[in-house]
């Protein structure tokens, strides 16, 4: 098994059986899954931080079992999302598993064309995350590029709404209104949006305010 490229979207497979990560995975690559596997926990964590694509974790693994590390990969702040496969697990722990944010849980033995409807689901969630957090970089970088007085404009724009106005604006820096009308047509070119509440909607998406 390769660690490289974890960035690209695919399949990690963590199970202990080894009969078991050789016939699923065989049985994913062959439906065109690119599958990464893992024999433990604790190999999987050396990668997991940054993976994306969905997980398939065994409940039921010695040393570290499969929703320990889901609370692992949470503290790490990893985002893949999970399913949860086993022949061991019962309900207070799916429930546990599905409250921290699994896609599912799934008991063996279950039917392929489920696992693959689920696979399929996580990697639309993984899809749209990492979209999202490229719209938020980019936000960040264009926000980035303000000047120190543009920034404290955009601040005021969109924390202080009802107070946004060029005249309070101006009152409140202390400049003209027509130099606070320049400002804004700069931030919203700058920031590409085509709107005050467009622009306040792509700073709470990527957090710049």
């Amino acid at each position: 098994m390769s660690e490289s490229d974890t960035q690209s979207p695919c399949v990690f497979l963590v199970d202990d059986d080894d009969s078991i990560r050789a016939s699923l995975s065989r049985a994913l690559s062959l439906r065109g899954y690119d599958v990464k596997t893992f024999g433990s926990a604790s190999e999987f964590l050396e990668v997991g931080k940054d993976a994306s694509g969905c997980l398939l974790l065994d409940y039921g693994m010695p040393d570290m079992n499969g929703l320990e590390l889901q609370k692992h990969l949470k503290k790490l702040g990893a985002k893949v999302p999970i399913i949860f496969i086993t022949g061991h697990g019962g309900i207070p722990e799916s429930v546990e598993a599905m409250k921290m944010g699994a896609v599912d849980f799934l008991e063996k033995p279950f039917k392929q064309s489920i696992l693959i409807e689920r696979i399929d689901a996580a990697l639309e969630i993984d899809k749209k995350r990492r979209k999202i957090n490229e719209q938020s970089s980019e936000a960040m970088t264009r926000f980035q590029r303000l000047t120190e007085r543009e920034r404290e404009i955009a601040t005021i724009l969109t924390t202080k709404t009802g107070e946004n106005s060029s005249k309070e604006i101006a009152r409140r820096l202390g400049i003209s209104p027509r130099t606070v009308d320049h400002h804004r047509a700069r931030i919203l070119e700058k920031m590409q949006v085509g709107s005050v509440a467009e622009l306040v909607e792509t700073g709470i998406r990527a957090g710049l305010f």
